[in-house]
């Protein structure tokens, strides 16, 4: 109780989900969370788990490209994006 929900498990697919919710390879995750790609590619084939801080370290790095991770009611941990692209106003 009372924890902050920034402690979330990443989990491998929660992972995989978030590189393709913002079209990152592992390499360009990799770049940007400063943690090796062999570290990535092992964690999300499920080879072996990461420390927390390392989890925090890939979560900070989706949520500054503009994923959002949040709680589903009934489903679990999912992630979004920060701010979709809004689709281009009509004007008549």
């Amino acid at each position: 109780m009372g924890q902050d929900t920034r402690q979330m498990i990443l989990t491998p697919a929660l992972c995989r989900a978030a590189r393709g919710l913002l079209d990152w390879t592992q390499s360009d995750l990799a770049e940007r969370s400063e943690v090796s790609r062999s570290t990535i590619r092992d964690y999300e084939g499920c080879r072996h788990d990461i420390h927390r801080a390392t989890a925090a370290q890939l979560r900070r790095a989706f949520e500054d490209g503009g994923a959002m991770f949040m709680e589903v009611e009934g489903c679990g941990m999912g992630v979004c994006q920060k701010h979709a692209p809004l689709p281009p106003q009509q004007h008549p």
